[in-house]
């Protein structure tokens, strides 16, 4: 029974100074071994032995990088303003003696010196520049922490401004000056909205008016050719019917008593209309009723009946032709002159032709110096070139001025 404890104790022994002996360290992680107080290494990650009760393993240092979040803290600016800024810190031992043996606390240290640089940094700004240097803050406070905590065993890899809060006096103000800077934007576009679709409007319109304008034009272009054919086809058309109407007269050789009944047929029209009060009657009238009961005599402007075979009138060319009166007039003028010499040889066969060559030197009658149209012959002298027929009172036949 004794030699059981006593080999129960011997066990317990060696498990006690094993446990002494061997010391495992996780990875990234450093311990830091003393003996009797003093330093005497580093243990790495992994299995490691010291002499047992004799090293002890002092402090456990963590080689990852940390992030510490400090709260917010009151710093002034350049314009005596207030304002809370909180920021975030990304850290590594690199030295984990240094980190023990050179500072207390290097967490608390960091963050003091954290406090005071960013407090001399933002006491150098303006409001307005510390709410848009987020940057250059934060390059300043990781430039100095790092160069502060070199002997330490740290390195400062980040530094980030969480916040930056000014005074709810200053914050209103700005809400306010936000929202008038954004209304005066809203307006400036409004008005540059409204002067463009004022453009485009303008633009439009006077693109319609340029295009009615030159629909009207087309239009009324067209409404007088229109026009203008219709009035020349009017006029053909009526030029073809009096020309119709004027040839059918001429074929079927009216009478006085067709005359006559036209104007009976036109009496009852002229009476029409309630207006009539008092109805004249054309003298005109009269004479077509005298000429009823005989269709003897001619009326004046109506051919005479023709037996034999009708001529139709020539309507002439339809160009206007210029007229040769001059010449017409001088032949005319001398054919009536050889008419007159030759009655006057027949009436005075006795003259000689020496007398009639005193009284003419150009070798024609006195009579061929007479001008016919205002000087007629006497009545006595018979005209050779009118054959009055049987009947001594019908007139003779207009001549033929073609």
């Amino acid at each position: 029974m004794e030699i059981l404890i006593a080999l129960g104790l011997v066990l317990l022994f060696v498990i006690v100074l094993l446990a002494k002996t061997i010391k495992i360290i996780p990875q990234a992680r450093a311990g830091i071994v003393e003996r009797f107080g003093k330093y005497k290494g580093t243990l790495q990650a992994g299995l490691n032995t010291v002499v047992p009760f004799v090293d002890k393993v002092r402090y456990l240092i963590d080689l990852r990088e940390q992030v510490v979040s400090f709260p917010p803290q009151p710093v002034i600016t350049e314009d005596n303003l207030v304002v809370s800024i909180d920021t975030v810190i990304y850290f590594q031992v690199t030295d984990p003696v240094a980190a023990t043996y050179e500072i207390a606390n290097y967490i608390e240290g960091v963050e003091q010196l954290t406090t005071t640089t960013l407090r001399n940094i933002v006491g150098g700004m303006d409001l307005e520049e510390t709410l848009t240097s987020r940057d250059s803050i934060n390059s300043g406070l990781r430039g100095v922490l790092d160069e502060a905590t070199g002997k330490w065993g740290i390195r400062v890899n980040r530094v980030e401004l969480k916040g930056i809060d000014p005074p709810p006096s200053i914050k209103d103000s700005m809400e306010k000056q936000m929202r008038a800077d954004r209304e005066k934007r809203a307006v400036i576009l409004s008005a540059e909205g409204q002067r463009q679709a004022a453009i485009l409007t303008a633009e439009g319109a006077k693109q319609s008016a340029i295009l009615n304008a030159e629909g009207d034009r087309e239009s009324q272009i067209l409404r007088a050719q229109a026009e203008r054919e219709s009035q020349i086809l009017r006029a053909q058309g009526e030029g073809q019917a009096i020309q119709t109407v004027f040839q059918a007269i001429h074929d079927g050789q009216p009478d006085q008593s067709l005359l006559a009944y036209q104007y009976l047929q036109m009496m009852p029209k002229i009476a029409e209309g309630d207006a009539n009060k008092v109805w004249v009657i054309p003298s005109e009238i009269t004479k077509a009723l005298e000429g009823l009961g005989s269709s003897i005599h001619e009326v004046a402007g109506i051919p005479r009946k023709v037996d034999g075979p009708r001529t139709r009138v020539d309507m002439g060319p339809s160009e206007p032709q210029v007229h040769r009166a001059d010449a017409e007039h001088t032949s005319t003028n001398a054919a009536v002159a050889a008419a007159i010499a030759e009655a006057e040889d027949a009436a005075n066969p006795g003259a000689s032709p020496s007398e009639a060559g005193a009284a003419d030197p150009a070798g024609g009658s006195p009579a061929a110096t007479r001008d016919p149209l205002s000087d007629p012959l006497p009545d006595a002298m018979p005209d050779p070139t009118v054959d009055r027929g049987s009947d001594p009172l019908a007139k003779p036949p207009a001549p033929d001025t073609e």
